[in-house]
């Protein structure tokens, strides 16, 4: 693992609403909202955050989530481009953290933090292994 990066630095992203990001839920639900979901959102900033992890990692390692945090501020509807932007808030060992805000214009989606552990990808691989084979 290289780091590059300094605390405050920022990487974005954009994602565009689209109904299969809905707040619905299979299990008797069916749709809630036709907005953008928490679970959808979490996605889109724990991808941000990636960005950071694609440019430090080396060859044989790999990015491995360990945390999203999201507070649900406002909705974003079908076809809004929101805005991601993650802030390199600290690099703990090998544990990357950041902050990501999410708006549709000036409109504030949602605040959270994400965390992404950068490992050995043959360790992480042989985990996995271990792991589905005790099962």
């Amino acid at each position: 693992m290289h780091n590059p990066f300094r605390p405050g630095d920022q990487q974005t992203h954009r994602y565009t609403v689209v109904a299969a990001d809905f707040a619905a839920f299979e299990a008797g639900g069916g749709l809630v909202h036709p907005v953008l979901s928490t679970f959808a959102l979490a996605r889109e900033m724990e991808w941000v955050g990636r960005l950071f992890v694609l440019q430090m990692r080396e060859a044989g390692e790999e990015g491995i989530g360990t945390r999203v945090e999201v507070q649900h501020h406002a909705p974003a509807f079908e076809g809004e481009t929101v805005e991601l932007t993650a802030t390199f808030a600290a690099l703990d060992g090998r544990e990357l953290t950041c902050t990501v805000e999410a708006r549709v214009g000036a409109r504030l989606v949602a605040t959270g933090r994400t965390g992404q552990r950068i490992v050995d990808k043959a360790k992480l691989e042989a985990r996995f292994a271990a792991l589905r084979a005790a099962s």
